[in-house]
C-alpha cells in the first residue's frame, strides 16, 4: 500500500527511500493483524488511518520490542501490551455495522 508507506514517512519525517523496506514490513505486519481484528481478508478505506498510525507506534518503537518501562535522566518510556488499544472501540464499532450490514462511516 503505498499510499500509506507514503503518509507514514510524511508523518515520520522521513524523505528519502532508505527505510522503505523496514515500512513496507512493519505496514504489512499491521495490515495482516487488523485484517484478523476485524475478520475480514481486505481492510475498508475507513480504517485505512489504524493501519498509518499504528505502523508509526511500530516504527518509534522498533529496537525496543515489549520495553514496558524506562527512565533516564528524567525520560520515561513504557509501551502498552497492545498497539492496537486506542483503537479497539473504533474496530468494534466497525465490526457491529459490519455485521448488521449498514454503511459505515465516521
Amino acid at each position: 500500500m503505498q499510499v500509506a508507506i507514503e503518509q507514514i514517512k510524511t508523518l515520520l519525517g522521513i524523505s528519502d527511500n532508505e527505510q522503505d523496506g523496514l515500512l513496507e514490513t512493519i505496514e504489512s505486519l499491521v495490515t495482516s493483524q487488523l485484517s484478523v481484528l476485524i475478520d475480514r481478508p481486505e481492510i475498508p478505506p475507513e480504517l485505512d488511518f489504524v493501519i498509518t498510525e499504528v505502523s508509526i507506534i511500530r516504527y518509534n518503537r522498533r529496537k525496543n520490542e515489549g520495553m514496558t518501562s524506562y527512565s533516564q535522566d528524567g525520560e520515561s518510556i513504557s509501551y502498552g501490551d497492545n498497539d492496537f488499544k486506542a483503537y479497539l472501540d473504533i474496530i468494534s464499532k466497525y465490526k457491529e455495522k459490519a455485521r448488521a450490514g449498514n454503511v459505515w462511516g465516521y
